[in-house]
Formats: C-alpha cells, sequence, structure tokens
C-alpha cells in the first residue's frame, strides 16, 4: 500500500494545497491545508517525496514552498560541508 493511501488528504480537495500567493485567502488556505498535514500519519513520507522530486508549490508534508526551498538548501549545505576535508565526515 502506498503512502497516498493512507494520506489525511486523500478525502479533501486537492485545491486545498495549492494557494494561490501567500497573503490574505491564500496565507488561510495553506494554515488549513496545513492543519489537515498535521493529523496525517503518512506525513514524513509525503515531504520526503515531495523533497526527492523537486515539487515547489502547494503543501506537502505539511510545509509551504518556502519552507522547502530552505529544507532543500540546509540539506546541500551539510553535503557541501560533509564533502569537504575536516567536513563532518571526519576527513
Amino acid at each position: 500500500m502506498s503512502w497516498q493511501q493512507q494520506a489525511a488528504c486523500r478525502t479533501e480537495d486537492p485545491e486545498l494545497f495549492f494557494p494561490v500567493g501567500q497573503s490574505g485567502t491564500a496565507k488561510l488556505q495553506a494554515e488549513q491545508a496545513r492543519r489537515v498535514c498535521a493529523q496525517c500519519p503518512v506525513k514524513e513520507s509525503c515531504l520526503n517525496d515531495a523533497l526527492a522530486a523537486g515539487d515547489t508549490s502547494g503543501v506537502w508534508g505539511g510545509t509551504t514552498e518556502d519552507e522547502r526551498r530552505a529544507i532543500r538548501r540546509r540539506d546541500g549545505r551539510r553535503r557541501s560541508a560533509a564533502g569537504r576535508p575536516g567536513g563532518r565526515d571526519g576527513r
């Protein structure tokens, strides 16, 4: 069984998870979507898939577009630091 079949959003209107803009009604819509995600048993799988696929729009795994961009930047810096001599991998 895929994580999508267990997702809390499977019975919600998909449009809820794709607000247009970042203020006013769109901000309220994103918060409503995030409340659905907060109750989801497969939230981490959803987020991991969105990060792996490079999804740049909508709410996935309880995160907004900006939050996923920040995660990607942070993870990229960690990988970069780990590959340098004296980095996190102990070289």
